[in-house]
């Protein structure tokens, strides 16, 4: 998560100075005025509370959140564009029992949720979630969601299907309203070095041994010609798990999903990680750790440490999501002829493989036992979502006007293919030469990518922009992995189980340690080992369990 925070921090500077650049006097936005939100809604979802009332939170605050406070003239975290329009559209006031960063806004929040010391509404993981629900704590908000929450609310939070629900339904009981996140976003790709490729007549990869023979010819035939044996083919980091830099799209290539619960043959689910496939893949790296196309001291290296190694151009590809364009564009620095391209993960035999999605909905909001009005965090949700994507959208004022302002708000779920759609719309703009369709957020893409072909050889603006949202961008990989019925969701979307709870921190940390180890030069067989102490551990229990939910739902 740091590694996440510090790519949004990177991305908000560039947008900002971006913004002053386009604004007169550097000066991006002028003080919003009081009283300037007249909106008023039939639905009752959107009705006004009179008189007002109070609703309060606990916020997590951040470095980024407070450059954020720093170039809006006039607003604070607790008087801003959105908890003034909250207040004036819906008569709800919003307070905060207490704000923190970081660890310490973690550590609170345990302390508020083992305590039962709770503001009237608090987001939490699952596991909080059932901590609360079991103590009674919360309320039950299956009518409250039904009844309030208004059409475009139910499509946009119900996108990716009821699975965002399904780990906030406890005992048949909706006990939170879940703050979705789009699983679609965390797709793999392939990012390459295509000046390294050309250099080295490299074609791109069709299979899995075409990705062995890229990392081989990276480490070993001097792709930046200094005369020095000084490159690795492939870049992870200490966490195989990491959004970029991560070893998931590679093992997905052996048809392994180390993370996610599957359907098995019999029509059962059974853990990814555990799964015989993993063995080659762990294989595959330990070979190349051992032939040195990894680093000798990747499992010392975190994300930050491991982006300073592309920045330096010691490694020419690496697995990661969408936006690891911002990532590997810090090559350039050092070059300026350093260039990356997204490619599409690739399997051992060659046909278009899976590409792994976890549910990326992780937390909750839940609604204090003794609120006299829990309808009100259905409302908020409402008004967020009519506001940036309704039809009284105002997205420049509300989400992004090239800052993001919809952090602002205590509430922030979006539709989980926005960012997809926004590729689709400028794709067709550019076959049709038809600009003229584009909402509010592919504008501002667009924009980007316009300002950084105008910059000639200028690519700090727009070039990322480009890699993710281009002709070739992974935005195109993605909608052809959507074509092909290419995604493998996660099958277990239900509630942590008991055991889960009890024992999934220690099952991940034995099977992250495992990995690790057998990467390094440890004996295969120590993966059996670890699948066999697996299911002692809990794991059989919580097959039992997450299959008993399976057999209900499915």
């Amino acid at each position: 998560m740091k590694w996440v925070k510090l790519i949004a921090l990177t991305l908000l500077l560039m947008l900002i100075v971006i913004a002053c650049e386009n604004s007169p006097n550097g000066i991006i936005d002028e003080p919003l005025e009081q009283n300037e939100y007249s909106n008023v809604y039939d639905e009752i979802g959107l009705s006004k509370y009179d008189p007002p009332i109070e609703i309060s939170f606990v916020r997590e605050t951040s470095d980024a959140l407070e450059d954020l406070l720093n170039v809006l003239p006039g607003e604070t975290l607790e008087d801003n564009r959105w908890s003034r329009i909250y207040e004036e559209v819906l008569g709800i006031t919003i307070n905060y029992d207490w704000k923190a960063k970081g660890d310490l806004y973690k550590q609170k929040l345990s302390f508020s949720v083992s305590s039962g010391q709770l503001p009237d509404i608090i987001k939490v993981s699952s596991e909080q979630l059932r901590m609360l629900s079991n103590a009674g704590l919360i309320q039950d908000l299956t009518d409250i969601y039904n009844d309030y929450a208004t059409p475009l609310t139910k499509n946009i939070l119900e996108q990716e299907g009821r699975s965002t629900f399904d780990a906030a339904t406890i005992d048949g009981k909706l006990m939170a309203i879940p703050d979705t996140n789009s699983s679609i976003e965390g797709a793999m790709y392939i990012w390459l070095r295509t000046d390294w490729m050309e250099k080295l007549r490299l074609q791109p990869p069709q299979t899995m041994n075409d990705i062995l023979e890229i990392s081989r010819a990276f480490t070993e035939m001097d792709p930046d010609q200094n005369g020095q044996d000084d490159t690795f083919g492939l870049a992870i980091s200490n966490y195989l798990w990491d959004p970029v830099m991560s070893i998931k799209g590679f093992m997905a290539g052996y048809e392994a999903y180390p993370e996610l619960w599957i359907v098995d043959d019999s029509n059962n689910l059974v853990f990814g990680g555990i799964q015989p496939e993993v063995k080659a893949s762990l294989l595959a790296l330990q070979q190349m750790y051992k032939n040195g196309q990894l680093d000798p001291e990747f499992s010392f290296k975190n994300g930050e440490k491991v982006k300073q190694q592309i920045a330096s151009g010691t490694v020419g590809m690496m697995y990661g999501e969408q936006w690891g364009s911002f990532v590997v564009q810090y090559s350039q620095e050092l070059d300026r002829d350093a260039d990356w391209k997204a490619y599409p993960i690739v399997s051992l035999s060659g046909n278009p493989p899976k590409v792994p999605l976890r549910l990326r909905t992780y937390q909750y909001f839940a609604v204090r036992k003794e609120l006299e009005h829990p309808e009100a965090i259905v409302k908020l949700i409402n008004l967020h979502l009519e506001k940036n994507w309704g039809e009284t959208a105002e997205y420049i004022k509300f989400y992004s006007s090239s800052y993001p302002v919809w952090q602002l708000s205590p509430v922030t779920p979006y539709p989980a293919q926005k960012n997809l759609e926004a590729y689709r719309q400028i794709a067709e703009a550019r076959q049709s030469g038809d600009w003229t369709g584009l909402n509010a957020e592919a504008r501002s893409i667009q924009k980007l990518i316009e300002q950084y072909y105008a910059g000639g050889t200028d690519k700090d603006h727009g070039w990322g922009w480009d890699k993710t949202y281009g002709v070739n961008g992974a935005f195109s990989i993605l909608d052809q992995y959507e074509a092909n019925g290419q995604l493998l969701y996660e099958a277990f979307t239900g509630a942590p189980t008991e055991t889960m709870i009890e024992r999934k921190s220690l099952l991940n940390d034995l099977q992250h340690e495992t990995y690790i180890n057998i990467i390094l030069g440890n004996s295969i067989d120590e993966f059996d080992q670890f699948v066999e102490t697996w299911h002692e551990l809990g794991g059989a229990e919580i097959t039992k369990e997450v299959n008993e939910w399976f057999q209900q739902n499915k």
